[in-house]
């Protein structure tokens, strides 16, 4: 006789089902959309108010979410950072970019900002403020898929013409218009970006907004994050823009001859 193999049997599955259920829970939470309360969840997730009540109550015990008594709503708790604190210390580039950070963000005033490619989105994993009381930050782990921003211009860069091609075409990365001659007038400005050595977006993201981001290499040569600043568009006018990414550009060398990468 031929033994059958074994059919997964309903405990797993439903274990299963309940780990899909608590991550779709906690995508919910955004930087657009940190507060949120169980009706708002479950129509996101799709599930009964009952059943996100049980999943934030049992969250709310680890202190992976944090309700506020008052507005009865949820955001994201301090336990999270126990799990991801983990993953964060482990990411080198970003251990050894904190004090050449430090210095950028002194030298110009401004906010400087370590973001990784995590290959389609580039994600902030540090962050120094500026000293100013008006200044530009983001939440840690924020995500940024629009073209113009200033480190996806850099990751698509060094990306591959027909990565970058491919991202802009399937709508992952976001172009103000996705006709094929703006996608081929973007694919000229990675070029630029390339001979240059650093991205700019001078308030075309956001009007009050400037960014300027350099590549960091390790010792493959291959680029494995990018050094930001990120500054108030009144405060940067075309020719500093310049000056700041050449401070971007110098601090992104020291970071990558710490990754290994051999001086260019």
């Amino acid at each position: 006789m031929v033994a059958q193999a074994a059919e997964p049997n309903a405990t797993e599955s439903r274990g299963a089902s309940v780990i899909v259920n608590v991550i779709d829970v906690l995508r919910c939470f955004t930087v657009e959309h940190p507060v949120l309360g169980v009706t708002e969840i479950a129509a996101k997730v799709g599930l009964h108010k009952s059943s996100i009540s049980r999943i934030l109550a049992t969250l709310e015990q680890e202190r992976i979410v944090a309700r506020d008594e008052n507005t009865r709503k949820y955001s994201l708790g301090l336990g999270l950072i126990a799990v991801a604190g983990p993953l964060l210390a482990n990411l080198d580039v970003r251990r050894i970019s904190f004090p050449i950070l430090e210095e950028l963000a002194q030298a110009t005033g401004e906010t400087a900002v370590l973001n990784i490619w995590d290959g389609a989105e580039s994600v902030s994993v540090e962050q120094i403020p500026s000293v100013h009381q008006v200044k530009h930050t983001s939440v840690m782990g924020s995500r940024y898929n629009t073209a113009l921003s200033a480190s996806v211009q850099v990751f698509l860069a060094h990306e591959g013409g027909q990565a970058a091609r491919d991202l802009l075409e399937s709508g992952g990365i976001v172009l103000p218009e996705n006709s094929a001659d703006v996608r081929d007038a973007y694919m000229a400005r990675l070029g630029e970006v390339r001979a240059l050595g650093y991205a700019a977006n001078h308030g075309e993201t956001s009007s009050d907004e400037v960014g300027v981001a350099a590549p960091i290499y390790d010792h493959r040569g291959s680029v494995v994050a990018c050094a930001m600043i990120a500054a108030p568009f009144y405060r940067v006018s075309k020719e500093q823009l310049h000056e700041l990414g050449m401070a971007c550009i110098r601090a992104a060398q020291q970071i990558s001859m710490r990754m290994g990468a051999q001086p260019a």
